[in-house]
Order: structure tokens, then C-alpha cells, then sequence
């Protein structure tokens, strides 16, 4: 999931470089959703995660 929102992040900048403002715009608000759920499942894998091994 990280790896994909650094691919938006990626094609967001090289998008505003060009001057596409619409694409860059679109894809920044895509990794920032997917930056948005990574983190959500990284901490619940975290609490979760340590309980099992208890």
C-alpha cells in the first residue's frame, strides 16, 4: 500500500513539473487517501498484531 502512494506521490510531482495541474491535483489526492489507509491499517495491525502473540 505504501508503495503505491509513493507512485502517486511520484506521478503527482513529475505531473505539476509539466504543468498538468488537474493530473497532479488527482493524484496527490489519491496518495493522500492511500497514505490515509496505510496508516489507519499499520496501527490497527499493531494493536491487533500484539495480542495474538500474548
Amino acid at each position: 500500500m505504501l508503495r503505491w502512494t509513493i507512485t502517486f506521490l511520484v506521478v503527482a510531482i513529475i505531473a505539476a513539473i509539466f504543468g498538468f495541474g488537474g493530473i497532479a491535483a488527482g493524484a496527490a489526492g489519491i496518495a493522500k487517501i492511500l497514505f490515509a489507509i496505510f496508516i489507519v491499517l499499520f496501527l490497527l495491525s499493531l494493536i491487533f498484531g500484539r495480542s495474538r502473540s500474548l
